[in-house]
């Protein structure tokens, strides 16, 4: 039986607009499709933030404007994200293994995840969406519209909005019959379209979910062997970006939750990272968890390069 991946595309493997992404899904498909030529069975996540903060401010923008365009809530614009992500990824996946001569499917599911609606994170937004703005553009925009505002990681100020936890994705059991049949699934794109469970059914909800906890959880409901998620850097480091920086190549549940009560990791950057592969490990025993670039995947399948987590 192949061995199931599911692999968490960061940010740094999609563009900030269609042109960009198309372009850039191209350099992404090659290290995805090495994977596949290694035999395994692969589920692919990923990240929606610029997206879907640039769609929902065109839509809010042509709104004001008139014309008829009507206001679009946030899920509605997640949903839109996993659309155009998908059909781009899917295009640069189906061109990639037809250049290999490998023949396998490509399909993108559109899905919800199921959020609680007392989540705390609804009342603390720390997700960030769309562009990016100096702190004068962020105060006006903050006071005329009543959004919320952080400074991000020195690149400038974005707007943020509630990040809840993910506790159940409603189309897992379609995802897992796509998986069985060798087809690459490409599913909670941006994290998922983030719903709450109502008497009369789920409803949409205004939030981001994290895309590396949902495809923590993607991979836990799957039963898969292995989740890797795919950053900007080879391996995690402790005291980053100082003299003494070091690159961690194994680690286990006990060492990585010493280096979060040491602070080691960025909560906005390298911690959801490394607390999605914990729940991961957690939750499914024998299986380990990858972080590492995107360029390196294969590599880091083979032992040369990443951080591997284990319970």
């Amino acid at each position: 039986m192949a061995e199931r991946i599911v692999v968490a595309l960061g940010g740094n493997a999609l563009g900030k607009t269609p042109r960009e992404q198309l372009s850039l899904v191209r350099e992404t498909a090659r290290p995805l499709v090495d994977l596949v030529e290694k035999g395994v069975d692969l589920v692919i996540g990923h990240g929606n933030g610029p997206q879907v903060g640039m769609i929902n401010l065109a839509m809010e923008y042509s709104s004001q404007r008139g014309g008829g365009t009507p206001f679009m809530p946030f899920a509605e614009c997640g949903a839109m994200t996993q659309g155009y992500i998908g059909y781009h990824l899917q295009q640069a996946l189906q061109e990639e293994l037809r250049r290999r001569g490998i023949r396998k499917e490509v399909v993108t599911v559109v899905t919800q995840v199921v959020v609680d609606e007392d989540d705390p994170g609804f009342q603390h937004p720390t997700k960030p969406v769309g562009s990016f703005y100096t702190r004068d553009q962020a105060e006006k925009m903050a006071a005329n519209k009543g959004l919320t505002f952080m400074e991000d990681a020195g690149r400038g100020y974005r707007r943020v909005v509630p990040s809840p936890i993910p506790k159940r994705i409603v189309e897992i059991n379609v995802v897992d019959q796509l998986v069985k049949a060798g087809v690459i699934v490409i599913t909670v794109g941006g994290g998922g379209i983030p719903v709450v469970e109502t008497p009369e059914g789920l409803r949409g909800v205004e939030a981001v979910i994290d895309k590396d906890r949902a495809s923590a959880l993607l991979a836990r409901e799957l039963h898969a062997d292995r989740l890797i998620i795919l950053t900007a850097v080879d391996r995690v480091c402790v005291n980053f970006g100082k003299p003494d920086q070091q690159e961690l190549t194994q680690i286990n549940v006990a060492d990585c939750s010493r280096y979060i009560a040491e602070g080691q990791f960025a909560p906005g950057s390298m911690l959801p990272k490394v607390e999605s592969c914990m729940d991961f490990v957690q939750g499914c025993e024998g299986s380990e968890a990858l972080i590492t670039s995107l360029a390196r995947a294969a590599d880091a399948l083979e032992g040369k390069t990443g951080t591997v987590i284990k319970a």
